[in-house]
């Protein structure tokens, strides 16, 4: 009789579990996560492209689709798009961390004491002009650009890779499997291949070490990227998650999910307090660089969001891709 009733107990259990591992209740475990602060993460993760298609949160608009190659500053068919749709102005963040990317793509800039590194390389067309120049009218030497680490092998974050390598002989690193998507594209600008990527590699520059995770899932080989930074002299630990967006395919999707959580515990025990993207949507970049651009002396820096915030960005990702993919294909 009592072995029947744990049966029974440890059923009922179970079948409550499966009840709340719904895409439901992944969707409101999300919502939770993101708060007031990951809105966008929020609506394009959960309900912009990916598994089962464009999907429409409950009360709003259809979420926003930032171009891969196309649109919205991505470039188009006769030419690059007209400037005024893309440029931004350089911003300082940290004592050793920049941004030259685009409207609503990110180069990340960490300076060192034996160079620079760089992290993703926009469009062919805007790198000059948003890397190089903004370099310079911040008062950095483009010239000292070491190493590029192209997060994954898509036009707006590897585009500008070539510029970099030609003009200042900068090293490209990239991920294997993201080496080789990129030597099966058949159009576009890309760089020769270089320097290959291992999980875990400490690239250390001057006085300063990244270390890089491969996290597929985005594309087969993403770079994920823990760093050190500084604001006023005070130290803090910054991570950048290397893609966001979902595919169709299941077992991407899988991936994604795996890499998500295991990135996740690596930040926690680094104690990060500061989370990056490459594109400026999703790490709030356009609400915090005008407020870093009018920044006065002693307020508080608007990236730096305690471990629990990184962690909510983590988990809005990972809890959309759960959600959705039972639509996978």
């Amino acid at each position: 009789m009592k072995i029947a009733l744990g049966v029974l107990v440890a059923t009922l259990t179970l079948t409550a579990q499966n009840a709340n591992d719904t895409p439901q209740s992944h969707f409101a475990a999300a919502k939770v996560a993101a708060g007031d602060d990951f809105q966008n993460l929020l609506n394009f993760q959960c309900y912009g492209p990916g598994p089962g298609g464009q999907r429409t949160p409950p009360g709003a608009a259809p979420a926003a689709q930032p171009g891969r190659g196309a649109g919205r500053g991505g470039g188009r068919a006769g030419g690059p798009p007209d400037r005024s749709t893309w440029y931004a102005e350089p911003v300082k963040v940290f004592n050793n961390l920049y941004f030259f990317g685009q409207s609503e793509y990110a180069v990340w800039a960490i300076t060192t004491t034996q160079g620079i590194i760089v992290l993703d390389t926009i469009f062919d067309y805007s790198v000059e002009e948003e890397v190089a120049s903004g370099m310079k009218k911040l008062g950095l030497d483009p010239a000292n650009i070491k190493y590029a680490v192209v997060t994954h092998a898509h036009p707006d974050h590897d585009g500008g890779a070539k510029f970099l390598q030609d003009h200042y002989g900068t090293r490209v690193i990239m991920s294997p499997a993201d080496w080789d998507v990129l030597d099966k594209r058949t159009n576009g600008t890309k760089p020769k291949r270089d320097l290959e990527a291992t999980d875990g590699q400490k690239l250390t520059l001057g006085d300063t070490t990244v270390t890089l995770y491969i996290t597929p899932g985005h594309t087969p080989g993403t770079i994920s990227v823990v760093f050190p930074v500084k604001d006023n002299g005070t130290p803090h630990v910054a991570a950048l998650w290397g893609g966001v967006g979902l595919n169709t395919g299941r077992e991407a999707v899988q991936n994604y999910i795996r890499s998500d959580q295991r990135f996740s515990a690596i930040v926690k025990q680094a104690g990060a307090d500061i989370i990056l993207a490459n594109h400026t949507d999703w790490d709030r970049s356009k609400i915090n660089l005008p407020l870093l651009a009018r920044r006065a002396p002693g307020s508080a820096n608007p990236y730096i969001v305690g471990n629990a915030k990184v962690l909510n960005f983590l988990k809005v990702a990972e809890e959309c891709a759960t959600a959705r993919l039972p639509g996978a294909n």
